[in-house]
């Protein structure tokens, strides 16, 4: 059965997802897992982004006050200039998506689709002119006329 996601059920999910009693469980646990990094813990949880690092931020350390989680170190005195950091490679990597979209033309669904029929129509033509390369070179001999000569039995 072939399953078709759309960008809006991914929009919809999100939606139901931040705030959800399973996204504090999975913050919860990844904050577990990690023993409070920060950085792992923001790659972990689904939908977040820098943008919701200060949400989830603030759902750990509700956590940790009322006692669900154990207070880590790396969590608590985490420094400034990681946190800097981790918030201009998220932003760096937002305008690198940002400038591939532009360059491929993506800007929808259809957009996509199109793309990928495309590379496919380039792939045939590439594999096609291969074949070609091919055949000229080794399938346009012409059969010269000859004998084959039988292989000899043993003679020494």
């Amino acid at each position: 059965v072939l399953l078709q996601i759309t960008v809006k059920d991914i929009e919809d999910f999100e939606k139901g997802y931040k705030g959800s009693e399973e996204e504090l469980a999975d913050v919860k646990a990844a904050y577990v897992d990690f023993k409070g990094d920060m950085d792992r813990i923001m790659e972990s949880v689904l939908c977040a982004d820098y943008t919701d690092e200060e949400r989830i931020r603030h759902i750990v350390e509700a956590a940790i006050e009322a006692g669900e989680v154990p207070s880590y170190k790396s969590f608590v005195r985490e420094s400034k200039q990681k946190k800097l950091a981790r918030k201009r490679r998220a932003e760096k990597e937002a305008k690198e998506a940002e400038k591939t979209r532009d360059e491929l033309g993506l800007g929808g669904e259809d957009d996509l689709k199109a793309l990928i029929e495309s590379r496919k129509k380039d792939r045939k033509k590439e594999m096609d002119d291969f074949l070609a390369q091919m055949e000229a070179k080794y399938g346009n001999t012409a059969k010269k006329g000859g004998k084959k000569t039988a292989a000899k039995k043993g003679k020494k």
